[in-house]
């Protein structure tokens, strides 16, 4: 692809500067570099100028050298470039990049969840000051269409709550550990051998990724800012292959979801969570397996809908990237005299208030190991009870060299109960060597 200046034979009004030339990145070049057939406003754009580490590194595409740069400081400066697409991924230098650019008058198309998630609330603000637009579709589920929806259908419905499976590598691994009855160690490593997970694996396997993209669409769903700290966050470490076989025994997939809900249940006020949850089986979020993403949005007077498609990879996320490049130019071409198209920017200013994860209300699977005495069951019970916590169910599931293995199913309960009611069964005296082996909320 030859730069702006170079190109002939179509008219361009838009030069990209595009930081990152990774997977992702040499997606956006193969899609703008092959254009027929595509959105005509394609033809619009040009690559300007490319934002990489080594500009000799022998590359999948073609660009031409002298498109290739290492300063990334001198691209979001540029007085030629329209439109800044952020590929980077990270927080720093990512925000300083995107906060100069917006400085400097730049669009914002951006697939960082973790630097939205994280400086929103800066970059917003300095947007809106500025006049320019950020568009992030591919920062949440890669391909699948979830932001805009949420920004334009779907804001004329009063949202209660959005739930999905939004981390290609948790799922992949719960989903292998159902299938084949393996433990999350020996998933684990071959999810790392594949390139399904990271050498180091935290953010997906612990939910930061998933909180990240829970906090982005929260905002967009529920018309406020998230601060990242008001987030309830648990991963999959604790999830064994017993957990998962008990739970296929009740009827129920275990699943990572990310929620973020706002009812009769919240008191109206929002709750936003990532957690490993038990999911009824004729649940259409408990047959989303493998790498696949899947984002359930329940509201009035719409009802639910679910968007389901490749949560990741170049072409997914990178066709997303491309597609916010031409809803930019759709939007330049329009040429809003009167500030951001509102279907656009971000409109809202404040922060949502968040309530605290022990006013959950909601179903508990826990599973204990103690002491094969009599009494036991009653014991545990009771501790439940006086702590307002309804049973479903109660079950001793096995038994050996004298410990018993019990199964507790509650019916919607609130969670500082739950909690409490924990707490004196640790303390109790007449239960021997009783330790908590799993706890997950059923959705």
């Amino acid at each position: 692809m030859a730069n702006a200046e170079q190109q002939s034979g179509k008219t361009v009004a838009f030069k990209i500067g595009l930081l990152g030339l990774g997977t992702v990145g040499t997606g956006v070049v193969e899609i703008l570099n092959d254009c027929q057939g595509r959105q005509p406003l394609l033809s619009q754009v040009a690559i300007h100028r490319v934002g990489v580490r080594s500009p000799d590194k022998p590359r999948a595409v073609s660009l031409p050298p002298e498109l290739l740069t290492t300063d990334l400081e001198a691209i979001v400066r540029d007085p030629a470039v329209a439109i800044i697409v952020e590929l980077i991924g990270g927080l720093e230098p990512a925000r300083s990049l995107i906060l100069t650019a917006i400085a400097n008058g730049k669009h914002i198309v951006t697939a960082n969840k973790a630097v939205i998630a994280r400086h929103g609330d800066e970059i917003y603000s300095a947007a809106n000051q500025a006049g320019v637009y950020v568009l992030l579709e591919a920062a949440v589920g890669g391909g699948i269409p979830i932001i805009q929806p949420l920004k334009q259908t779907l804001s004329v419905n009063r949202i209660h709550r959005v739930a999905g499976i939004i981390n290609g590598t948790t799922n992949y691994i719960l989903t292998e550990m159902s299938q084949a009855g393996a433990d999350f160690d020996t998933v684990l490593a071959e999810a790392q051998r594949l390139g399904y997970a990271e050498a180091d694996p935290t953010a997906d396997v612990d939910g930061f990724d998933a909180a990240d993209k829970i906090a982005i669409l929260a905002s967009l769903a529920f018309g406020g800012r998230i601060r990242y700290e008001d987030i309830s966050c648990e991963g999959i470490r604790p999830v064994s292959a017993a957990d998962i076989r008990y739970a296929a025994g009740l009827g129920f997939a275990i699943k990572l979801l990310a929620i973020a809900q706002c009812d009769e249940h919240t008191q109206n006020r929002l709750q936003v969570r990532v957690q490993p949850s038990l999911v009824p089986k004729a649940h259409p979020l408990a047959s989303v397996n493998g790498v696949y993403n899947a984002i359930l949005v329940e509201g009035e007077p719409l009802g639910q809908v679910m968007f389901y498609g490749p949560g990741a990879g170049k072409g997914a996320t990178a066709s997303a990237v491309v597609a916010d490049i031409a809803n930019l130019i759709g939007l330049l071409a329009m040429s809003h005299a009167d500030g951001l198209h509102p279907l656009y920017g971000c409109g809202h200013q404040h922060y949502c208030d968040v309530a605290p994860i022990a006013e959950l209300v909601t179903r508990f699977y826990v599973r204990f190991f103690c002491g094969d005495e009599s009494g036991v069951i009653g014991h545990i019970g009771t501790c439940f009870g006086q702590n307002a916590v309804s049973l479903e169910s109660i079950v001793q599931t096995d038994t050996q060299d004298g410990i018993a293995e019990l199964v507790v199913v509650t019916h919607d309960v609130r969670e500082g109960n739950f909690r409490a009611a924990l707490a004196e069964i640790h303390q109790l005296q007449a239960l021997d060597n009783i330790t908590i082996q799993s706890i997950l909320r059923v959705l």
